[in-house]
């Protein structure tokens, strides 16, 4: 194609012009079709007034109404995606010169994203973070922090998961039981699911905790997570339950599947030898299983600008998302948590 014909193609089908480049950048075809039916939507939507109004001349008004007509249609979080979609497109326009300005970009500044910074929170670096964990010596303890801030698993879930959600490539000792067959073809990942529920049975044992996922999630597992699971599958305790507790208790309970209140308790003894604990304390002093949460949250979303990967993760998308961000593992989840993720050096 000559220079002319794609310059030509670039003004009269902006839309069409990127969903190219995108393909020619190696992005799979499930992509580019979620990508061409966000854009497009926008684009009928800018036809639909009274003047039609050229997605190169949208106004940041032309987007927030947009945004808004989608409320009532979509979850949040959907409407969060649409959003960062649009934005990436104008943002590419732009530095390709074909146009002047990003309209998006005020209004996903502006927008109530429904995974936030929380200001009002005790803010910690990785490096301090590094040094808390190294504080953390015992196996169980430190596969239960590791996980909680690799993962930015809710603390429920955490203790919900059976060795049959985790496949570990390399998986040293462990106790003879199959992977879920979700993890086939998914090394050095870990499967959270969406149905365990608190007084419910899930995989042949009555659960204390509940998941709150909105749909099942891979989480991939990288070296240093991998190496402190290893460890600790190489000594974990035999347990009486048929389910085969990932984490289960070294003390009073031996054997037992870790509760939420165990989890905190232990959490809450190191943060209190660190001086991020204190009685009367509140969310935005104290360190706890949640705060970790908020750590990955935080930390992964500023290293990667990528909001819809973090949203997936913590499990808050929906099915059109995850979809989007899951049909080959490796394309994108994968990708982008192995290239972002923090060093907890552990």
């Amino acid at each position: 194609m000559s220079s002319d014909a794609a310059d030509a193609t670039d003004e009269e089908d902006p839309i069409a012009y990127f969903l190219d480049d995108i393909t020619y950048h190696g992005k799979s075809d499930r992509t580019r079709a979620f990508y061409e039916r966000v854009l497009r939507d926008f684009e009928a939507f800018l036809t639909e007034g009274s003047r039609p109004v050229p997605v190169a001349e949208a106004s940041h008004r032309d987007c927030m109404a947009y945004v808004h007509g989608l409320r009532g249609e979509k979850s949040e979080s959907t409407i969060a995606t649409y959003a960062s979609y649009l934005h990436r497109f104008f943002a590419y326009m732009i530095q390709v010169g074909t146009f002047e300005s990003n309209p998006m970009a005020l209004v996903v500044k502006e927008m109530d994203e429904s995974i936030n910074t929380d200001p009002t929170r005790r803010e910690i670096g990785v490096a301090p973070m590094r040094e808390f964990v190294a504080t953390v010596r015992h196996p169980l303890e430190r596969a239960v922090v590791v996980t909680l801030l690799k993962t930015g698993m809710r603390v429920g879930e955490l203790c919900n998961l059976d060795v049959r959600d985790v496949h570990l490539e390399t998986p040293g000792p462990r106790p003879d039981v199959p992977v879920r067959a979700g993890l086939d073809g998914r090394p050095d990942s870990l499967y959270v699911s969406a149905s365990p529920s608190r007084g419910q049975v899930s995989n042949g044992e009555e659960r204390t905790a509940s998941n709150k996922r909105k749909r099942d999630t891979t989480i991939p597992i990288d070296g240093e997570l991998a190496r402190v699971l290893r460890y600790w599958l190489a000594i974990r305790p035999d347990t009486r339950s048929s389910a085969t507790p990932l984490f289960v208790s070294t003390s009073g309970e031996w054997g037992a599947r870790l509760t939420p209140d165990m989890v905190h308790h232990l959490v809450e003894t190191h943060a209190r030898d660190r001086g991020w604990y204190r009685d009367g304390g509140g969310a935005e002093e104290n360190v706890t299983p949640h705060y970790f949460r908020h750590f990955f949250t935080t930390h992964l979303r500023d290293r990667t600008g990528d909001r819809g990967v973090v949203k997936y993760l913590r499990g808050d998308v929906a099915q059109d998302v995850i979809d989007t961000y899951t049909h080959d593992w490796g394309d994108r989840v994968r990708d982008v948590y192995e290239a972002n993720i923090y060093s907890l050096r552990v």
